[in-house]
């Protein structure tokens, strides 16, 4: 390995990218550190698939500076720093899946071994068959055997679990984690907020080409703010009375089964009992990450209407 403590694994600079009239990126700042394993989320449209695109060196930023281990993206990519699986474009298809990696992993200047990385990829038994005869699953291995062809210091991963069994995506993000256990940065855009909450050690979140979130998964739990109560209530239910409780921001009501979410949930319970109220099954919990993206999301929304 090649990282250092001092120089980052990923610098923006306000960094701004457009397309005719629509900014995809628009002043975006942010460093990466090696060794950290981070999940870059973002709604459709967010600019997540552009910033993948400048720090991979396809695309190049209209203004601010874009640095991969302190050097231009193609040229960190030239000198082997930087392992890629991307969802956009195809496979070699007339060729077997252990040809293709052998390729791979020749055109890496700093290869492994190509036993080494079929094994890694759970590819060893299909290692005969044509590409173009893989499931989608099975192309995602292929992908993600290409991008860690060669001792790279940063690996880039767009969508990387998408068409893989369980099975296969736990084997995957144990993989992951390994390379960043051994100093690699590790940087991926996911759906799957869930494997972003149990993975990341850093979660940045992207909002109209902005950055409008970076912390740990509990960090932006917590920037949502709200926390989710849940009860159930005999007799009918009252929306009206219900809907006057302090610190609410949501109310959903299912026959005699109460969900909502509140700023002060302390203080929300408290008014409903004064109400003369008495639920049952009271839970009162924190968002999980996925919630809280919506949250942060729609409230950013809210903010531009």
């Amino acid at each position: 390995m090649t990282t250092s403590a001092i120089t980052a694994a990923v610098r923006f600079e306000s960094v701004a990218k457009s397309y005719g009239s629509v900014r995809a990126v628009d002043g975006l700042t942010l460093q990466l550190h090696p060794g950290e394993t981070v999940a870059l989320l973002g709604p459709n449209g967010a600019g997540k698939s552009t910033t993948l695109d400048l720090l991979l060196g396809l695309r190049s930023a209209d203004t601010g500076t874009v640095e991969v281990f302190g050097k231009a993206p193609r040229e960190a990519i030239a000198a082997g720093r930087i392992g890629a699986m991307l969802q956009s474009g195809g496979l070699m298809e007339d060729v077997t899946v252990r040809e293709l990696v052998e390729l791979g992993c020749a055109l890496h200047p700093r290869r492994y071994p190509v036993d080494q990385v079929m094994t890694q990829a759970g590819l060893t038994q299909i290692a005969g068959r044509k590409v173009n005869k893989l499931s989608g699953g099975q192309e995602q291995r292929v992908r993600f055997a290409l991008a860690t062809a060669g001792d790279s210091d940063l690996i880039v991963l767009d969508e990387p679990t998408t068409g893989m069994d369980v099975t296969s995506r736990q084997a995957f993000w144990a993989t992951m984690r390994e390379q960043a256990d051994e100093g690699r940065t590790v940087l991926f855009a996911t759906h799957y907020l869930e494997e972003a909450d149990a993975i990341a050690d850093r979660v940045l979140v992207l909002h109209r080409g902005r950055l409008l979130a970076d912390g740990t998964a509990a960090e932006i739990k917590a920037k949502a703010g709200a926390r989710r109560i849940s009860f159930e209530l005999e007799g009918p239910v009252d929306e009206t009375r219900l809907a006057g409780l302090p610190f609410l921001n949501s109310l959903e009501i299912s026959g005699r089964t109460v969900r909502m979410r509140s700023h002060d949930a302390d203080a929300t319970v408290h008014a409903l009992y004064g109400l003369g109220l008495y639920p049952r099954n009271l839970e009162v919990a924190g968002l999980g990450l996925e919630q809280a993206f919506v949250a942060l999301t729609q409230a950013e929304e809210a903010k531009a209407a």
